[in-house]
C-alpha cells in the first residue's frame, strides 16, 4: 500500500511548493509552512541528465539523484576518497584463490518497495550491468561475472586480479537494484541484455533501490522529484520530499536562493555568491572538486587539415590564457591539473601541473604554427552545451578561448547545441573540431580517469593510441608502491600533454549557496557532489 508520503507532488502543488503560482494555490497558514520545511528544493542545471537507469548513466548531474536512490556495496565519507566504508556490504577481502574479492552482505536491508534485499539482488544488478555493455561497464572491466556463496556473501570474480576496484564500486552507477522489480519492468541479466533489456524507461521514472529516497517523476529539463524511503536501513532522512529544480541560468537561481524559493544554488558565477556575503539567511559552503571541464581535440585530418598537425594543436594549448578562466572567470575558485588527474590524486599536484600542464605562451604558439605548416593560422570549431558548469557557462568559456587564439592567427566558429545533441555527436567521434565539456569522476580512482583517455576518448578524437601507452597506465594502476606509482602518472601526463588531443581549462572549487533554513549540506567530491541523504534542516 502507498502511503500519503510516497505519493508524487502534483503539479499545482508544486508550483505552490516553489513559489510559482498565484497565492490562491498556496496552503494556508501553518500547513504552507510545514510543508515548505518537510521539503528540500535545490537549484541546477541538469541539462545534461539523459537517464536515471544506473547502468546506463554517465553525465555529470544524475550521480546526485543516483546517490539518493541508490546505495552501492561501499562508500566513500565526504572529504575522504581513499578508504571506501562498508555500506550494502559489511566487509570485503580477498576471495580464497585470490582471483577476486568476496563480499558480506548486511542483514536486513530493504528496497524502497519494502521487499528484503538478497545476494540475488546484487548478482542481478551486476550480471545485467556486464550484460548491458555500456560504459559503466568498462568501469569494471576486469570483473568477470558475479557469483553467490550464499545468502548473505557474493564474490566478484575478476580477469585481471591486480586490476583496481573497490574505490571504483563505491560509485552510484554500482548501486544494487530489486531484481524482481526491475526484471518486471523489463530488466534482464542475461546475455544478451545489450539487445533485450527494456528497463531504462521504467526506471528513469521510478527507482529500484535501497538508497533514502525513491524517485517518482523526470522532466527533462524541468525538474527530478524524490520522495522519502521510510524503510531505510540508515533511517527515515530529514526530509519528506526533494525538489532538484532545472535551472539553466545563474541569475534566475540567484534571485529564487534570496526568494527562499529555493534551498541551495549550485551554479552561481563568484559574482553572484559575492553578492550574498552580506545576507543572513544565505551561506556559502566550498568544498574542492575532483570534477574538471576540458576541451577535447580531433586530429582526424579529414574533419580539419590542422588539428592533424599535433604541432598546430599544441599551439591551441599554448595560446589559451588559463590564468584568466580561473582568475578573472572563476574568482580564482578552481585549480588546473596537468592533465585527466584532477589535482589530490596520486601523482597529480599543484606543482606537477606547473611542470608538465600547458601555459599560456604567445610566441611558441606562433612557432609551432610554423612548424606545423600554418603560419598564418587557421580556423577550427568549438562545440558546447547550451548550459552552465561551476557556476560558468559553456559559452563564456568558448568565447573566452575564441579571444585567447584569436592572438596568435587562429580563427574558432563558436557552435552551442543541445546537451543531448552534444554528447551524441562527441561519443560518436563525429566532432568537427573542439568540444567544451566537463570530467566527473565515475569513481575516485587514478586508472578510470587515465584508460578512459586511452581507450573511450582516445577513439572519440580519432587518436591512434599506442601499445605502449596503454601498457603505461596498465602498470601504473596496478603498481602497489605509491611512490613509484606517482611517478608512472606523472611520466603520462606529461605524454598527454604532448599529445596535445585534451586541455584541462579548470578544476572547479565547489561554491554553493545554501539557505541558513538547511544545517547540515554534505558535499562530496567523490563523483556525486552531494550527499542529498544526509541533507538536514536547522
Amino acid at each position: 500500500m502507498v502511503t500519503e508520503t510516497m505519493q508524487p507532488i502534483t503539479r499545482r502543488d508544486l508550483l505552490a511548493l516553489l513559489g510559482a503560482g498565484a497565492a490562491a494555490a498556496l496552503p494556508a497558514g501553518p500547513a504552507w509552512a510545514q510543508a515548505r520545511g518537510a521539503t528540500l528544493v535545490i537549484g541546477i542545471d541538469i541539462s545534461d541528465t539523459i537517464t536515471l537507469d544506473p547502468t546506463r548513466q554517465a553525465q555529470y548531474t544524475p550521480p546526485m539523484t543516483l546517490a539518493a536512490t541508490y546505495d552501492a556495496l561501499m562508500t566513500l565519507s565526504p572529504g575522504d576518497y581513499v578508504e571506501p566504508k562498508p555500506s550494502l556490504a559489511t566487509s570485503w577481502a580477498r576471495t580464497p584463490d585470490g582471483r577476486g574479492w568476496r563480499f558480506t552482505l548486511r542483514e536486513g536491508v530493504k528496497f524502497a518497495s519494502g521487499a528484503t534485499m538478497t545476494a540475488e539482488d546484487v548478482q542481478f544488478t551486476f550480471q545485467r550491468l556486464l550484460a548491458m555493455k555500456e560504459q559503466t561497464q568498462q568501469y569494471v572491466k576486469a570483473v568477470d561475472r558475479c557469483e553467490i556463496v550464499d545468502a548473505r556473501t557474493i564474490d566478484l570474480v575478476m580477469n585481471d586480479p591486480a586490476a583496481p576496484l573497490l574505490n571504483i564500486l563505491c560509485a552510484p552507477t554500482f548501486g544494487i537494484t530489486e531484481k524482481a522489480l526491475v526484471t518486471q519492468h523489463g530488466g534482464s541479466m542475461a546475455a544478451d541484455a545489450k539487445d533485450t533489456d527494456k528497463a531504462t524507461d521504467w526506471l528513469n521514472q521510478n527507482s529500484a533501490g535501497t538508497g533514502p529516497y525513491r524517485l517518482v517523476r523526470w522532466e527533462r529539463n524541468q525538474q527530478i522529484q524524490l520522495v522519502r524511503n521510510p524503510h531505510h536501513w540508515r533511517g527515515a532522512p530529514a526530509y519528506e520530499r526533494v525538489v532538484i529544480r532545472h535551472f539553466s541560468d545563474s541569475a534566475a537561481q540567484l534571485l529564487a536562493i534570496r526568494r527562499g524559493d529555493i534551498q541551495a544554488a549550485f551554479n552561481l558565477i563568484p559574482e553572484q555568491i559575492a553578492t550574498l556575503r552580506d545576507e543572513p539567511q544565505v551561506r556559502a559552503e566550498r568544498l574542492p572538486s575532483l570534477d574538471f571541464v576540458y576541451m577535447a581535440l580531433t586530429q582526424n585530418a579529414e574533419f580539419n587539415r590542422a588539428l592533424g598537425q599535433r604541432e598546430c594543436r599544441q599551439a591551441i594549448g599554448h595560446a589559451i590564457d588559463y590564468d584568466g578562466i580561473v582568475g578573472s572567470m572563476l574568482g580564482g575558485a578552481a585549480l588546473r591539473p596537468a592533465h585527466f588527474l584532477p589535482i589530490g590524486v596520486n601523482g597529480s599536484t599543484e606543482t606537477v601541473a606547473r611542470e608538465v600542464g600547458f601555459k599560456q605562451d604567445l610566441e611558441k604558439a606562433k612557432r609551432l604554427l610554423q612548424e606545423g605548416g600554418f603560419a598564418e593560422g587557421f580556423e577550427f570549431e568549438i562545440a558546447y552545451g547550451n548550459a552552465a558548469v561551476a557556476g560558468v557557462s559553456y559559452q563564456l568559456l568558448a568565447q573566452k578561448i575564441q579571444a585567447d587564439v584569436a592572438r596568435v592567427g587562429i580563427r574558432a566558429k563558436l557552435a552551442p547545441m543541445d546537451q543531448v545533441n552534444l554528447r551524441t555527436t562527441f561519443t560518436t567521434g563525429r566532432s568537427q573540431g573542439g568540444v567544451l565539456t566537463f570530467w566527473n569522476p565515475p569513481a575516485v580512482e587514478n586508472e578510470l580517469w587515465a584508460a578512459a583517455v586511452v581507450e573511450r576518448v582516445a577513439r572519440r578524437v580519432h587518436w591512434p593510441v599506442p601499445p605502449e601507452m596503454t601498457a603505461l597506465v596498465k602498470r601504473a594502476a596496478e603498481e602497489p608502491d605509491k611512490a613509484r606509482a606517482a611517478a608512472l602518472w606523472v611520466e603520462w601526463q606529461r605524454a598527454m600533454v604532448a599529445q596535445a588531443n585534451h586541455f584541462v581549462l579548470f578544476q572547479p572549487i565547489y561554491q554553493i549557496a545554501v539557505r541558513a533554513a538547511v544545517k547540515q549540506f554534505p558535499l562530496t567530491a567523490a563523483g556525486w557532489q552531494l550527499e542529498i541523504g544526509a541533507v538536514k534542516p536547522g
